[in-house]
């Protein structure tokens, strides 16, 4: 099957075999891409650049998503359907082109339309920035789930903010992290329309006047001392087949007043652009440091005004639809992707007690009815809280909503708990150990109705730590629903040589039916089968190859084993442990050079946060391993290191489909769920990881003898941290951890600089607060383990067609339906 074939699904949702483009589909479309550029673009053919055709090709193909668009607009009002309501800070939608060609089934038609004008769709696609929206795992679950939530067709709505420069575009300088703005918008985005007639006004700071309505109630009047606009820029989000188009709306900050005119007439230029420039910083980047008070208000100023912006404009939408407030739980579902929007929770009620001026009781209940929050860590410092009198200066009407609530919360848990002072300070809003500062997950989880984690093992940990107080209040409040991922992008468009492998072994109901993956299981055995999914292996190691030639001058073997390690780097996804063991292995190697080395790639990409001090040290040291290795005559290709920078949506495009190995080895209990081990194991890469998040889950799906399973478990981490985390005895136990920790310590790897990592090996020798000593030496062990399978081909393709095979499960349409039916109360329709 040509996967790039157009054609429609029939009726029960079957992808049937497609036909070729018709010649009247391509020349229909070869008009509408030189009418676009003609006069949109405002460009000739003879003239035009690669970036003009991509813009007239982006346009043409967002014409044909207009109609579906509006007409599920259309049917929503009409038929008083429920709507679901995704909140999220960030939404990592990557590039959009390939998207939205693959869900129209147009990928094949814009080929050839283009070629028919010399023109490369693919080279096309390169061009195509990708949205600098988001950051990491959390982005891209909200993007795939926004794509699943089309293709099930619910009605839908995405909100967050339209970043000018994302989080950061990260150059290496010296193997140094250096961070940049990100320029995706610099050419705009043909993908979405600006709304500006959609403009909502964001309050900070100001008084509170009391305003007597009867003898016996008032109401709150909010004067804030400060106003910013926010307005609304749309993006279509396309599902499978192109039968529901949704809608993410995106928020970008304007001054009410662009310029202070007197100011710039007596001549402070400058100053006349103040507000303008204090106001557009709300929606300059993603994640601004939080080292300064400063940096703290303008996180705080990007939450609250990018929900107040989403709610006043969902709850606009539900008054033109059904007249009034009574039934907006009945037709609203909104989730809370993590505890960036926890603020919502007090804003919904600012709203339904002030504008609407519902009794508090009602109020509270409708809230609850309507929220949801998805928790997306266990790590204290990411679940958010703000100083007291940061949330009294700036929201000073949602402090005094967030006080009545904690009030009213703390005296039932008096009441059923007389006697627990230590329960009540527990679950209280307020925390009163950190110098006064609202729990906004503690928010989140009162003003929900369902509270879910993101695995089995992330939703267990919750109710035993974070929550464990809560969860004895509400103990009916926390489910899980485990993360999944989009198909569409992370196998159809990402693999399409895997993808039509899969579709002409097991047919194509694997393209629409993620249970159609089990089917693969006969044919992990089969040799033939094996050299074929082996084939396309190589050739995804080839392109990803030459990436790594083009971006880095260094030359990678393709039949060697490529071990892959892409993630944000933090400490307790471990990318330290990895390069420690590589050093071990490089110290092997050149011990006896003469033995026969499994051929091994190692490959990072990833970023740090831009004040995480200790996360950049660490992208130094494997650039300063990566230098020495791959210098050393000794290794020949027994072993390589590259770092690839500048992590995005599109690289991990070409670097997923290319791994045979997936590092997974996040401190047991420590990662939520993982999203990337799915990704990985659905393009048949396997594992090596800890038992933590998802992987527990995979090991289940896949079965535990084709996942490579290490180290401590998170009660194992849990109990050594009890009695201490002083790794000396370990260290002294293992000779090749004590020669790795002394040349990194003693400079072998920082001539430069000898001193670089001596604080960062003390604090492993005695803070090993996430067990990188502790769990090293199972580590070595089992990549060793992984080296000899991979030395044996009939049995590492037989366990990658078996990852494959299992990750049906993962689609995050199985996700989707999970939220659907057990926490939006929504239907779907089959796929």
């Amino acid at each position: 099957m040509d996967f790039e074939a157009d054609g429609q699904a029939a009726s029960s949702g079957t992808h049937h075999q497609a036909a070729a483009p018709t010649e009247s589909d391509v020349v229909a479309l070869r008009a509408a891409i030189l009418e676009k550029l003609n006069y949109h673009v405002g460009k000739r053919r003879s003239v035009a650049t690669d970036a003009d055709w991509l813009l007239a090709t982006c346009l043409a193909v967002r014409d044909r998503v207009v109609d579906r668009w509006l007409a599920g607009i259309d049917t929503a009002y009409q038929q008083g359907e429920k709507r679901v309501y995704y909140l999220s800070l960030e939404f990592l939608i990557g590039r959009l082109l390939f998207d939205n060609l693959n869900n129209l089934g147009m990928t094949a038609t814009t080929r050839a339309a283009l070629a028919g004008m010399d023109i490369d769709l693919d080279r096309l696609r390169a061009l195509e920035p990708d949205a600098a929206l988001g950051n990491g795992g959390l982005g891209r679950l909200a993007a795939c789930f926004m794509e699943s939530m089309a293709t099930l067709g619910i009605p839908a709505h995405g909100y967050g903010i339209r970043y000018d420069h994302g989080l950061f575009k990260q150059v290496m300088k010296n193997g140094w992290q250096q961070e940049y703005p990100e320029d995706w918008l610099t050419h705009g985005n043909p993908w979405e329309f600006e709304r500006p007639e959609v403009c909502y006004d964001i309050g900070f700071g100001g008084s509170i006047e009391a305003v007597p309505i009867s003898e016996a109630a008032m109401r709150h009047v909010w004067h804030p001392a400060e106003k910013v606009e926010a307005v609304a820029f749309d993006t279509p989000v396309v599902g499978w087949h192109g039968r529901r188009v949704n809608t993410l709306r995106l928020w970008s900050a304007r001054p009410v007043d662009p310029l202070r005119l007197d100011a710039f007439n007596h001549g402070d230029h400058v100053g006349a652009l103040s507000e303008q420039v204090r106001a557009e910083s709300i929606s300059k980047v993603l994640y601004p440091s939080d080292a300064t008070p400063a940096g703290q208000e303008l996180r705080l100023r990007q939450e609250y005004f990018f929900v107040s912006a989403s709610l006043q404009d969902l709850v606009r939408r539900h008054i033109k639809a059904f007249g009034h407030i009574g039934t907006f739980a009945d037709k609203t579902a909104i989730q809370l992707n993590d505890t960036h929007p926890a603020i919502g929770v007090a804003e919904l009620m600012r709203i339904l007690l002030d504008v609407y001026q519902l009794p508090w009781e009602d109020a509270w209940r409708t809230t609850q009815r309507t929220f949801s929050y998805t928790n997306h860590t266990l790590l204290p410092e990411a679940l958010e809280s703000w100083p007291l009198p940061l949330l009294e200066r700036l929201l000073p009407r949602h402090m005094q909503i967030i006080y009545l609530i904690n009030a009213l919360h703390l005296g039932q848990v008096r009441k059923e708990h007389p006697e627990d002072g230590r329960l009540l300070s527990s679950v209280s809003l307020i925390d009163e150990h950190q110098g006064r500062r609202v729990r906004m997950s503690h928010l989140a989880f009162l003003g929900s109705h369902r509270v879910n984690g993101v695995s089995a093992l992330h939703t267990d940990l919750m109710r035993e730590t974070v929550f464990r107080d809560l969860h004895a209040l509400f103990p009916d409040r926390i489910v899980n629903v485990t993360n999944g991922i989009a198909f569409r992008r992370w196998l159809h468009e990402a693999n399409p040589k895997l993808t039509r492998l899969l579709v002409d072994a097991i047919g194509p109901e694997v393209l629409d039916r993620e249970e159609a993956f089990a089917r693969l299981r006969p044919l992990a055995t089969d040799s033939v089968f094996q050299q074929r999914f082996a084939a396309v292996r190589y050739l995804n190691k080839l392109a990803l190859a030459d990436v790594i030639r083009k971006e880095l001058e260094i030359r990678v073997d393709p039949a060697a084993l490529f071990d892959v390690h892409i993630k944000r780097f933090h400490e307790y996804k471990r990318q330290l442990l990895n390069i420690l063991e590589t050093i071990a292995l490089y110290n092997a190697i050149r011990a006896r050079p003469m033995s026969d080395w499994t051929p091994r790639v190692k490959i990072f990409a990833g970023k740090a946060a831009a004040s995480y001090q200790t996360a950049k040290l660490i992208i130094k040291l494997a650039h300063d391993v990566a230098r020495v290795v791959n210098s050393d005559p000794t290794v020949r290709n027994a072993l390589k290191v590259v770092f690839l920078p500048n992590y995005s949506v599109s690289l991990a495009e070409v670097i997923i489909p290319a791994a045979d190995l997936s590092e997974q080895i996040s401190t047991a209990g420590m990662e939520a769920s993982g999203t990337g081990n799915m990704k990985f194991a659905l393009n048949g890469a396997l594992t090596i990881g800890t038992l933590d998040g998802a992987n527990v889950e995979i090991r289940e799906h896949v079965g535990p003898e084709n996942i490579a399973i290490f180290g401590l478990t998170a009660d194992e981490v849990a109990a050594r941290r009890t009695r201490g985390i002083d790794a000396g005895d370990v260290i002294a136990g293992s000779p090749a951890l004590s020669e790795v920790l002394d040349a990194v310590q003693s400079g072998v790897f920082s001539p430069d600089d000898r001193d670089r990592y001596r604080g960062l090996v003390d604090a492993l020798r005695y803070h090993d607060y996430f067990m990188v000593c502790a769990d090293f030496d199972s580590y070595y062990a089992t990549q060793r383990e992984i080296a000899a399978l991979w030395n044996r081909p009939e049995a590492w393709w037989k366990s990658a067609i078996m990852n494959t095979a299992g990750m049906g499960w993962f689609s995050s349409d199985r996700s989707i339906r999970e939220y659907a039916s057990e926490i939006w109360d929504v239907p779907t329709q089959a796929v």
